[in-house]
């Protein structure tokens, strides 16, 4: 009987055995697939048409990680304010209203970026910038309070900042 009970629990063993896969992974950590924020922001090589208001921002194209989907965002747009001499505080970024995004790749709209030249602008005149003035844009999550500041915005972005250099082609009438 001894034989028996020892013959059948080494038979279930070895069945038990026989069906297991081998573990290839085991200690092995697999790299994800998308590294880094949600998105990925482009600037469009094609020259954008020029903006009334004065400033005209180049086109913006995204590429989105598929697991990490948004259905609306903001964009934040910065700009250097080192070359403006005054005491009182200084407003260097504009965070728009939150829009509709879509897709794992696209391009921000015309009215989005229309109304970031225009914001940009008002604020450029205020402090009477000429010339060029560099200017960083990134996504960041619909959530974003209008007068974020930098510790919030680190918080909801959803793509790293994206520099680029914009030509003030018509100053405010006020300034000398």
């Amino acid at each position: 009987m001894k034989n028996v009970i020892l013959l059948t629990l080494s038979g279930l063993m070895l069945v038990a055995g026989c069906n297991s896969k081998p573990d290839n992974t085991a200690g092995i950590p697999t790299q994800p697939k998308w590294k880094g924020l949600p998105y990925r922001l482009t600037f469009d090589t094609k020259a954008p048409k020029p903006n009334p208001a004065g400033i005209t921002l180049p086109g913006v194209n995204f590429t989105a990680n598929p697991d990490a989907l948004e259905r609306r965002a903001t964009l934040v747009v910065r700009f250097d304010t080192s070359g403006i001499k005054t005491d009182k505080l200084i407003v260097n970024q504009i965070i728009l209203a939150p829009f509709d995004i879509s897709g794992a790749d696209g391009k921000l709209s015309a009215d989005t970026l229309d109304i970031a030249d225009q914001g940009l602008a008002r604020l450029t005149g205020a402090y009477c910038m000429k010339g060029k003035v560099k200017v960083s844009v990134a996504l960041a999550r619909s959530s974003l309070n209008p007068g974020a500041e930098d510790a919030e915005i680190n918080d909801k972005r959803l793509s790293d900042w994206l520099p680029t250099e914009v030509v003030i082609t018509k100053p405010h009438t006020g300034c000398k």
